[in-house]
C-alpha cells in the first residue's frame, strides 16, 4: 500500500473522530486522522471536560463552606479562579495527551491541518508547511458543531459572550444573564450561582431543558431560585443595549416587556453543525436540515463517505458521537453495524445533577402507551443523608401492561452515575420486577432505583 493510501481517513478528532480512528486501526485498517485544531475536539477542549472541572471546583468550595456542619472547622474559604482555571487546563492537557497516546498506540497516522474532500476517495491536508494529498478508500466526516448565534440586536456588544469565551474568563461577574435554558445555559447558571453571581436565565420556550421530564423541571426551578438562579420562561429576547458600564437585556415576557441589567451576557441558545461547504466539494452530499443525512450505518449519500457526531441528526452528546463513530469505523472496514438510539442516557451537570434515559412520562403517553409511574426520594435514602445530599428524586416510567421499564429520570447527587443502571435496564427491556428484585448494596444511592421499582410493584399489587 502506498504511503499516503489509507483504508479510512477521519476528518475531525472529537469524540466521534478519534474513537472511530482508533477502532478502525484496531480492526486492521490503515487509518489517518486529520485535525486542524486541538486533538479531542469541542468536548475535550471547550465543552464537557473543562466545564465539569470548573463545576467540580465550585462543588469543592461548597463542601468547604459547609464543613463546619460536619465538625470540620477552618478559615472562611475563598476561590482563586486563576488557580481553578490552571487546574482545568491541566486536566484538559492531560486528557489530550491521552488521546494522542491512544491514537499512536493504535497505529493511527495524525495529520495537523485543514482536511478537505475535493474528489472521491481523496482528502487534502492544508497546513502551514504545505499541502498533502491522501488517497482514502473510506472517509469519515466528524467536523463537530459551533455555537448558534441568534439575530438579536446587540449580540455583538462587548461583554456578550459564548460558552467558549466564558470558559476562558477568570473573573467572577456579580450578575450574569443567560439567553437560553438548555443544557449549556443551565450548567453555567448553576456554576456561577455557586460562585455568588446573580443569575437570570431567559428562555423563549415554555419549558427549560426540553429533554428533561416535566415533573423534574417543576421541582428543580424553585430549588435553583433559592440558590440565586431566576428562570424566565416564554420570554423572547428583543435586544441587548449598553447601559453605563452594564448590559440591559430586554425581552418580551409572559406579562409583557421586561429587562434585566447585568455585567455579562452569555448566549447559549444551542449549537449548530459545522458547515461542510468548503470541506466537501464533491457534489451530491444530501442534507437533513442543517445536518448531513446518514443511514443507520452512518453512511452518507456519497459512496465511501460516512458522517458522525454533531454533524448528523440525533442527540448532540459526546457519548452518542463516540457510538456513531464506532458504527462508522466498523462499516468502513467491511462490517454491518447499525446505530441504536433507543437507550441513550443524557446527563446535565447542574446542582443537583440531572440524568435520564428512555421515555419521559409525557412522551410515553403521547405514544398512546398505558404507563405506571414510580417515585423514590433522596430524602429517605440512607446514603443521601450520610452525604448531606437529601435533595433528589428518582422517577421510573413503566409499561402498565408488561411491566417493562420505559424510562428513568433522576435529579440528585451522582445522578450521572446512577443512570447507567437504568440505561442497562431500558436497553435490555428489563421489567421493574427484575430491577426491584436485584439486590442493591446498603447504604447506597442506587437503592433509590430499587425503591422506586418496588413502589411500582406494591402499587400494582394493590390495584390487582
Amino acid at each position: 500500500m502506498a504511503e499516503n493510501t489509507f483504508d479510512l481517513v477521519v476528518i475531525g478528532s472529537g469524540p466521534a473522530g478519534y474513537v472511530a480512528a482508533a477502532r478502525a486501526a484496531r480492526l486492521g485498517g490503515r487509518v489517518a486522522l486529520v485535525e486542524k485544531d486541538d486533538l479531542g475536539g469541542t468536548c475535550l477542549n471547550r465543552g464537557c471536560i473543562p466545564t465539569k472541572t470548573l463545576i467540580h471546583g465550585v462543588s469543592v468550595l461548597s463542601t468547604v463552606v459547609e464543613a463546619a456542619s460536619w465538625g470540620v472547622v477552618c478559615d472562611r474559604p475563598t476561590l482563586d479562579m486563576a488557580a481553578l482555571h490552571a487546574k482545568k487546563d491541566a486536566v484538559v492537557t492531560g486528557l489530550a495527551q491521552g488521546v494522542a497516546k491512544l491514537l499512536s498506540a493504535s497505529g493511527v497516522t495524525v495529520f495537523q491541518g485543514l482536511g478537505q474532500v475535493p474528489a472521491p476517495e481523496t482528502v487534502t491536508v492544508s497546513a502551514p508547511d504545505g499541502q498533502r494529498r491522501l488517497t482514502a478508500r473510506n472517509i469519515l466526516l466528524s467536523l463537530g458543531a459551533r455555537p448558534a448565534m441568534p439575530p438579536i440586536p446587540g449580540l455583538n456588544l462587548p461583554g456578550v459572550v459564548t460558552s467558549d469565551a466564558l470558559l476562558a474568563a477568570t473573573d467572577i461577574p456579580e450578575s450574569l444573564a443567560i439567553i437560553g435554558g438548555g443544557v449549556i445555559g443551565m450548567e453555567f447558571a448553576c456554576l456561577y450561582a455557586g460562585l455568588g453571581t446573580r443569575i437570570t436565565v431567559i428562555e423563549a420556550a415554555a419549558h427549560i431543558l426540553p429533554s428533561v421530564d416535566e415533573e423534574l423541571q417543576k421541582r428543580l426551578i424553585p430549588l435553583w431560585k433559592r440558590r440565586g438562579v431566576t428562570v424566565e420562561r416564554g420570554a423572547a429576547v428583543t435586544e441587548i443595549v449598553k447601559q453605563d458600564d452594564r448590559l440591559a437585556v430586554r425581552y418580551k415576557g409572559r406579562t409583557g416587556p421586561a429587562e434585566t441589567v447585568c455585567r455579562r451576557v452569555l448566549s447559549a441558545v444551542g449549537r449548530l453543525p459545522m458547515p461542510t461547504e468548503g470541506v466537501v466539494t464533491v457534489p451530491g452530499l444530501e442534507r437533513e436540515g442543517p445536518f448531513v443525512a446518514v443511514d443507520a450505518g452512518m453512511r452518507t449519500s456519497l459512496p465511501g463517505i460516512y458522517a458522525a457526531g454533531d454533524l448528523v441528526p440525533g442527540p448532540m452528546l459526546a457519548h452518542v458521537a463516540s457510538a456513531e463513530g464506532l458504527v462508522a469505523a466498523e462499516n468502513a472496514l467491511g462490517g454491518s453495524a447499525v446505530m441504536d438510539y433507543d437507550a441513550i442516557p443524557a446527563c446535565i451537570y447542574t446542582a443537583p445533577e440531572i440524568a435520564g434515559v428512555g421515555l419521559t412520562e409525557d412522551a410515553a403517553r403521547r405514544r398512546g402507551l398505558h404507563v405506571r409511574i414510580g417515585h423514590s426520594s433522596y430524602g429517605t435514602n440512607g446514603r443521601a443523608q450520610t452525604l448531606g445530599e437529601p435533595f433528589g428524586l428518582v422517577k421510573l416510567v413503566a409499561d402498565a401492561d408488561d411491566g417493562r421499564l420505559l424510562g428513568a429520570h433522576l435529579f440528585g447527587a451522582q445522578a450521572s452515575e446512577l443512570v447507567a443502571e437504568a440505561t442497562l435496564a431500558v436497553k435490555n427491556r428489563l421489567t421493574v420486577r427484575q430491577l426491584a428484585q436485584t439486590v442493591h448494596s446498603h447504604p447506597s444511592l442506587s437503592e433509590t432505583l430499587a425503591e422506586a421499582a418496588q413502589g411500582l410493584l406494591d402499587e400494582q399489587s394493590r390495584v390487582a
